[in-house]
């Protein structure tokens, strides 16, 4: 997530992916083209699967509790809170507005039994894939807009004071719904489908690990085939049309996904490959701040009241910006966890779910932070 939303959302307009024509030649296109294929929407897409996880999991730890649905709207409550503010005062490619929107509506399916999570997951993704033969919901802007828009999103973010970017900001987001829109079918059932996952015990070391590992490789196989076909227009010798390559795309997109996490389960199910991944645990823990954050550092770096490098980098150079913050991001957690049991906003979100200040356990030392 962190790669395409320098790449696609913060280096330039989140508008410029649509327009014909603006991919760079040589090298430098190979790579903007490479980077979108493998990894457009598949964070997102793993991201929305994980959120439904952990509801799941909070809704499975409460369950002896009266008041469990209060808890749980509440959690919701403050993270749409957190979403607005960030949508609106940081950056409006923010998913936590739309995440908390679907987590209400995902919340009664929790009570029901598997079945009805299995179902309303395949209709709902199943509604995703097949979209584009269905009339469209929300009317997306023509290529004249698109192209305007863009020159003044490069204009604003590039050079913009603080307030001149939250007034545009503020004006883009009732062009930018249209897209969450689009997604909602998706991420409700990705939501369903993470919850299923938990209560099936997928995550759990008694599945076969052969299975998985030839489960995973099947996955990556397919989904990479048909990214490539839906980009080539082609399947099979059979030319697609834009409806065709739509679902093509959606399948793919959902597959490789899957794929790629199921091989993040089978690295850290095995011993010896558990440190190819292990390190990373501390920046899963603490999402919710590090997402967060990077919008902070991301706003800083591109946009007029900061360095203003909107529009000026390459997809090679912002690559090199993510994966700095990326390892940043990386050292802060492993040293922030080694004392706190939550990131700054994980603990927020705790304490003003159960309404009182979430305690901060002892160091290794037997010394207490304050938070």
């Amino acid at each position: 997530m962190l790669i395409i939303n320098t790449a696609t959302e913060f280096r330039v307009s989140i508008s410029e992916q649509f327009l014909p024509g603006t991919t760079a030649a040589g090298l430098a296109g190979q790579l903007s083209e490479a980077v979108i294929l493998a990894l457009h929407t598949k964070g997102f897409i793993l991201f929305s699967f994980l959120f439904g996880v952990g509801l799941a999991i909070q809704f499975e730890r409460l369950a002896g509790d009266n008041s469990r649905f209060a808890l749980m709207v509440r959690r919701l409550a403050i993270l749409l809170a957190i979403g607005v503010v960030h949508l609106f005062l940081i950056w409006n490619g923010d998913i936590l507005t739309e995440y908390a929107i679907v987590g209400f509506a995902a919340l009664p399916f929790l009570y029901g039994p598997r079945w009805l999570l299995t179902a309303a997951s395949v209709m709902s993704l199943g509604l995703f894939i097949a979209s584009p033969l269905l009339p469209p919901t929300v009317a997306f802007p023509d290529g004249t807009w698109i192209a305007r828009h863009v020159e003044e999103a490069r204009q604003s973010y590039g050079a913009g004071s603080f307030m001149a970017i939250l007034a545009f900001r503020i004006d883009e987001v009732r062009y930018i719904a249209p897209l969450h829109v689009y997604a909602l079918p998706r991420t409700f059932g990705l939501f369903l489908l993470g919850a299923l996952a938990w209560r099936t015990a997928f995550f759990r070391p008694a599945r076969s690990r052969r299975l998985l590992l030839v489960t995973t490789c099947f996955m990556l196989a397919i989904g990479a085939s048909m990214t490539i076909a839906a980009a080539r227009g082609e399947a099979f010798g059979w030319q697609l049309n834009w409806q065709g390559r739509g679902i093509c795309q959606s399948l793919a997109q959902l597959i490789l996904a899957a794929g790629y996490g199921a091989a993040i389960v089978v690295l850290a199910d095995h011993a010896r490959w558990r440190k190819l991944v292990g390190w990373a645990g501390p920046l899963g823990r603490m999402a919710f701040t590090n997402y967060i954050a990077q919008s902070v550092i991301l706003s800083l770096i591109f946009y007029g009241f900061g360095f203003a490098l909107f529009g000026r980098l390459s997809i090679a150079e912002s690559l090199a910006v993510a994966v700095l913050i990326y390892a940043a991001q990386a050292t802060f957690s492993a040293w922030w966890l080694r004392g706190f049991r939550f990131g700054p906003i994980e603990w927020l979100w705790r304490s003003l779910m159960y309404g009182e200040l979430q305690r901060v356990p002892a160091t290794a030392d037997g010394a207490r932070h304050p938070v």
